[in-house]
């Protein structure tokens, strides 16, 4: 929870620094989402090789550290910014503050790189060892972190933004510094503790010794027929490893050791037998569908007020917390493969409400206006950008989204004065939220299934650099919905972008149904039937790994 909190607090609280040192701006905002994402993009599969490649207490410690001194030092910079920016600007003719504009958003991004290797190692590998063999304590421990993640996504937010609008942001800067250096220390005794208490954690199987393993267990169990065609990847007690030979690496090799880690982790994803799963989870993420910069601020254009817009995260979070109880309760009763299916329908059904508000009165859709209308105006015609509110008004509108917003022209009474001041209709924005919030509860669902099938059918040896892979498909993913946005900005078009939204969505679970369909074979749409408690995969060659 600790973790959860100070990484929430520092994303919403970066975004508003940021904002606030460039005067109003959403540059550098826009730059440090692409470091980060494209940061990930690239070193996920890395990161989780060292994951792999390293004991779990020191992954732990290390990542824990790294994130936390990172954030301490961007707060302690943001903080001598905020006093000092006035005699920045003066020296070397504003150089040096521009470097320090990249001093924070380089630690920043070190920060993020470090909170990735945190979440694998915790998250997804040491949870799987705390939980054993048993698959519904395993799935009630992922249920209970992801309530926390969805407590915390509204409660750290608001807490900082309390902090920042009746104080300031120097002392927002200050306030979380003294969070992650206080959290930072009890996290580190907490870990040691869970640690010492489970031996297990402390054995970590080479892949080497995993991968004859299965080979053996392969023979034992071809000719059996699984009922959910899925394994779960018992831990395997320690051997002693077989001494290798090691061979001396060239300046050439260590070179290029990075790329073939890179692509030996995208091939064994591609391996992996829930890799269309995988694939499933990460086309989730091309949606605009989501209470982010971009739909609130959508929102804000139809005329919904930031106290609303906080009522309605108020009430997605509520939704998220009951698809991690709906995910707990399906899958004792119809198995984990059939959760998905399940939970993929509802989020599918609850986001046809969305596809009927593009339709609805209200919705500012018109595909006679060009999406390149407004970004040709301003490049050629040098019409003004538009602008920022007042700082007040900054905070009290990230306060209710999680994210700075900029007002767009088209909303009411901002921009044109000349605008008529009626009221939009409200029907099809509130189709549209419900259809948002309704979706949370099969959308948290279906990402606790694949994280648990992730979980249980990926070796040991292979945890980390899977899931790091897993995180560069949801980033990369992620960056081409804002691309997306970006080639089609004006309101008029955010109902095109909401249809193109469902459709990946739909992708996104046709994929997981063919998984299901590969897996269960006859038996996908059978009486619902508890998972038992290890299956084997009737599928060899799937399983092979090639990292």
């Amino acid at each position: 929870a600790l973790f959860l909190k100070g990484d929430r607090m520092w994303h919403f609280a970066v975004s508003v620094f940021l904002v606030e040192l460039y005067g109003n701006s959403l540059l550098l905002t826009a730059v440090y989402g692409l470091v980060v994402a494209g940061s990930v993009l690239l070193l996920g599969a890395i990161i989780g090789d060292w994951v792999d490649k390293n004991s779990r207490l020191k992954v732990a410690q290390t990542s824990l550290i790294v994130q936390n001194v990172s954030v301490i030092l961007c707060g302690v910079i943001l903080m001598v910014i905020f006093l000092f920016k006035t005699q920045l600007l003066t020296l070397y003719h504003g150089w040096l503050l521009t470097m320090c504009y990249i001093l924070v958003i380089t630690i920043a991004n070190i920060a993020n790189l470090a909170s990735t290797a945190t979440a694998i190692t915790i998250q997804r590998d040491w949870i799987v060892v705390v939980a054993g063999e048993d698959r519904s304590k395993l799935a009630d421990m992922n249920a209970t972190i992801r309530r926390i993640d969805q407590l915390t996504n509204i409660l750290a937010p608001m807490a900082v933004g309390q902090i920042m609008t009746f104080g300031s942001p120097m002392i927002g800067c200050g306030f979380i510094s003294g969070w992650n250096l206080m959290s930072m220390c009890v996290e580190y005794l907490l870990l040691w503790k869970v640690y010492q208490k489970t031996p297990t954690l402390a054995l970590k199987s080479s892949k080497v010794e995993e991968s004859e393993l299965k080979q053996l267990n392969v023979k034992k169990e071809s000719d059996t027929k699984p009922a959910e065609g899925v394994q779960l990847i018992v831990e395997k007690d320690a051997a002693s490893p077989v001494p290798q030979q090691e061979k001396e690496v060239g300046c050439a090799g260590r070179i290029a050791e990075p790329f073939i880690t890179f692509r030996d982790g995208w091939v064994a994803y591609y391996n992996q037998p829930v890799f269309l799963a995988g694939m499933g989870l990460a086309f989730l993420y091309m949606t605009v569908l989501g209470f982010d910069c971009i739909t609130t601020g959508y929102a804000y254009t139809q005329g919904l007020s930031g106290s609303v817009l906080s009522l309605l995260m108020g009430a997605s979070a509520v939704t998220g917390i009951m698809g991690t109880v709906a995910f707990t309760w399906l899958r004792r009763r119809c198995g984990l493969v059939r959760t998905g299916l399940i939970s993929g329908a509802a989020q599918f059904a609850c986001l046809i409400l969305c596809v009927i508000s593009v339709f609805m009165p209200g919705s500012p859709l018109d595909l006679t206006v060009s999406p390149f209308a407004d970004i040709s105006a301003r490049l050629f015609e040098s019409e003004p950008l538009s602008t920022i509110a007042s700082p007040g008004d900054t905070f009290e509108m990230a306060l209710a989204t999680g994210m700075p917003t900029l007002f767009n022209e088209s909303a009411p009474g901002i921009g044109d004065p000349e605008m008529s001041s009626e009221p939009v209709p409200l029907i099809s924005v509130s189709l549209l939220f419900a259809g948002v919030i309704a979706a949370r509860v099969g959308l948290w669902s279906f990402d606790l299934t694949v994280t648990q099938l992730l979980q249980e059918n990926v070796m040991e040896s292979e945890r980390g650099i899977i899931n790091g892979v897993q995180n560069s498909m949801n980033y990369l993913l992620d960056l081409l919905h804002f691309i997306m946005v970006i080639l089609a900005p004006n309101p008029e078009a955010f109902g095109l972008l909401v249809l193109i939204s469902v459709s990946f969505v739909a992708m996104g679970h046709i994929m997981y149904f063919r998984f299901a369909q590969k897996t269960l074979g006859t038996q996908l749409f059978a009486c619902c039937t508890p998972d038992p408690k290890a299956v084997s995969d009737s599928s060899p060659a799937a399983n092979t790994s090639t990292v």
